[in-house]
């Protein structure tokens, strides 16, 4: 059930028999050259899609844009300051909060936006709520190994695919990752990660500063297939659906109550 679909009659309804909503997140922001800048953003959307026809949980309104500052060298990406992007996301929840809403799940596509997302979670634990970050590409490598994967690599190429195979150009897969080291000693080793004697050691920098490419390892695009791209979402939204029908059972406050 679509938030933005329904009438306010309706979502009177919904609050006075249910308190969890879904808010799909993601960003827009370069996932190499072979993948779309809304790649975030259209993975949770589409995950939202195949929950809203295995579950009744209202879906509110996806919010496409996310933190991304180290990637908008690449033309197209945009990134929202963490404060403005944090003012946003909890004038959503409070809005919903006042309709009764009390667990809000955040089906999210982007890294970059979880430590903001948990400031809102925690701020609205202490007025009764509970928030469940559901990170897609986290969940999905832990329902199959051979799933697991990096910024834009086989396990998002092979999402998209699933989505639509006409978003990705495997013309622009290219070959193997070339990292860019700072020293012949200290060797990028992936997002924002150095190696210094076997150590890791982190080290911001823009992502066009560490790859030209725009995806980071481990995993190759060119591993990706359709078949496995659908076969992913469909099994990610199985379980969430498993898992939001196990936490509409929590009550929170009475919880709360009895610490």
């Amino acid at each position: 059930m679509r938030l933005e679909n329904i009438t306010w009659p309706q979502a009177e309804t919904y609050f006075q028999e249910n308190d969890m909503v879904l808010l799909p997140l993601g960003s827009i922001e370069s996932h190499g050259r072979h993948m779309p800048l809304g790649t975030d953003a259209l993975i949770p959307e589409h995950l939202a899609k195949l929950i809203e026809e295995k579950s009744d949980i209202l879906i509110a309104p996806s919010i496409p844009y996310g933190i991304c500052q180290d990637l908008t060298d690449y033309p197209g990406s945009i990134s929202i300051a963490p404060d403005v992007y944090y003012e946003f996301l909890k004038q959503v929840v409070e809005n919903l909060y006042l309709h009764g809403a009390r667990k809000f799940v955040m089906l999210n596509g982007h890294g970059g936006n979880v430590s903001t997302i948990q400031r809102v979670g925690t701020e609205y634990e202490k007025k009764g709520c509970l928030t469940a970050i559901l990170n897609w590409w986290l969940i999905a490598g832990e329902l199959d190994p051979k799933w697991k994967g990096g910024h834009g690599g086989a396990e998002e190429t092979a999402a998209i695919l699933g989505i639509n195979p006409d978003l990705v150009d495997k013309n622009e897969i290219g070959g193997n990752l070339v990292l860019y080291d700072l020293t012949e000693n200290i060797k990028a080793k992936g997002y924002q990660v150095c190696d210094y004697r076997g150590v890791p050691i982190t080290i911001p920098r823009s992502i066009r500063r560490i790859t030209d490419s725009g995806w980071i390892g481990p995993d190759h695009p060119r591993e990706a297939t359709t078949e496995w791209g659908k076969e992913m979402l469909e099994t990610t939204a199985d379980f969430l659906v498993d898992f939001m029908n196990e936490f509409a059972k929590v009550d929170w406050q009475k919880k709360k109550n009895e610490k």
